[in-house]
């Protein structure tokens, strides 16, 4: 009996299933999808607004304190389109979908999963909280406990989705000193991720070669960085002690002396000093010069998270050597991150085109006939964006 063709919607499902176990980033963060960009004449935006929870001061005594409710939200902007274009005959339609899944759906869904993983992997930038020494690989859990105790500090739930991403090195490093403490991954998890290495401590482990890092600029540990004007708040610090030309990079993590952290609720004075990061590139045209920064410097009211704004001349501290780069792996609740797919439209006229969603990811495939070369182009895409909505549900672990 002549085997039956494979049709376009069991290929798409097929290349979607082989993409989401290799997700392993992108599996473990919140995942949205949005099905209005492929409605016909629709005239729609790119970007998702997402809400965050409103914060509130507590009053003390019988009289009244209203306060307004102020909405934040994080703008998500889905505009990056990316695929992989394959030939296959249809011959080769007639294959098993085994046979035909790792022949052809493999290898494209492997280099399309390492694409979008080290795009949506620059999110680490956008965090602040890092634990680790700079140019040394941790080899105890209590690196990895103190990157949970930031993620506890900043109210992280204390649930079943935090993970621990790891550099092949890093991994091997802590499984050696950790033998036995893995617990086997399929016992924990019903979905089968690659990379899978067991829970322990807090987190599900995974092994990601994929893991950033970050380069400082010309400004690392020991420059004489310093506050440039006394009472700044907000999400700018203008700072001194730089040379013309100088660059510190987006993700260069910094704290400020005499600027502590306070609880996110109580508003209680901690010991820790805050954590920041430079949120863009910022090259100085002087002496002095002023850089983004995250988060923002608030010193009263529900946002408040520092006890006080940096004093003129406060000394800046930088994680890391000037023009060094540093691996950094992630220890993070899913909730920090948001990576978004929408539906692409389905063209008219084509050999065959499908579209499936699974697990909040989106995919098409379109075939054509070149009728030139007697060929039939594929193609296979993916319509997204990312964000990073709650960093302070994260913390980076520099090695």
């Amino acid at each position: 009996m002549a085997n039956a063709l494979l049709t376009p919607q069991q290929i798409t499902r097929e290349a979607l299933r082989v993409l989401h176990n290799k997700l392993t980033f992108i599996g473990n963060i919140n995942r949205q999808y949005d099905d209005s960009f492929a409605k016909a004449g629709a005239k729609i935006g790119d970007t998702l607004r997402i809400r965050l929870p409103n914060q509130y001061t507590v009053r003390t005594g019988k009289t009244l304190s209203a306060q307004d409710v102020t909405e934040q939200s994080v703008s998500l902007q889905i505009a990056t389109q990316k695929g992989v274009d394959v030939n296959f005959s249809s011959s080769e339609l007639t294959l098993s979908l085994d046979d035909f899944s790792s022949r052809i759906l493999e290898p494209a869904m492997a280099v399309l999963a390492s694409s979008l993983e080290a795009d949506a992997f620059n999110m680490f930038m956008d965090v602040y909280q890092q634990v680790g020494t700079a140019g040394t690989t941790p080899n105890t859990l209590l690196t990895y406990l103190q990157a949970r105790a930031k993620l506890n500090n900043s109210l992280t739930p204390m649930d079943a989705n935090r993970t621990a991403h790891l550099s092949p090195l890093a991994t091997a490093t802590i499984v050696d000193a950790l033998k036995g403490l893995f617990q086997d991954s399929s016992a924990i998890r019903e979905q089968y991720r690659e990379g899978a290495m067991g829970r322990t401590a807090g987190f599900d482990w995974f092994e990601n070669p994929l893991v950033p890092t970050q380069t400082n600029g010309d400004i690392g540990s020991g420059s004489s960085v310093t506050v440039s004007g006394a009472s700044q708040t907000g999400s700018s610090l203008t700072i001194g002690g730089v040379s013309n030309g100088q660059i510190m990079t987006r993700g260069t993590v910094f704290t400020i002396a005499g600027v502590y952290r306070v609880h996110p609720e109580t508003k209680a004075v901690t010991q820790q000093l805050q954590q920041f990061v430079c949120t863009a590139d910022t090259t100085f045209g002087g002496s002095s010069g002023t850089i983004p920064i995250s988060p923002a410097i608030t010193t009263s009211g529900a946002q408040q998270n520092v006890t006080a704004s940096p004093a003129n001349s406060a000394a800046l501290t930088v994680t890391g050597a000037s023009n060094t780069g540093y691996e950094q792996e992630m220890a993070f609740h899913r909730d920090a991150f948001t990576f978004a797919t929408a539906d692409l439209v389905l063209p008219k006229g084509v050999d065959f085109v499908a579209r499936e969603v699974y697990d909040g990811v989106s995919m098409r495939i379109v075939r054509a006939y070149d009728i030139n070369n007697d060929a039939f182009p594929c193609r296979i895409d993916v319509f997204y964006g990312y964000e990073t909505i709650r960093p302070q549900m994260a913390c980076r672990i520099t090695s």
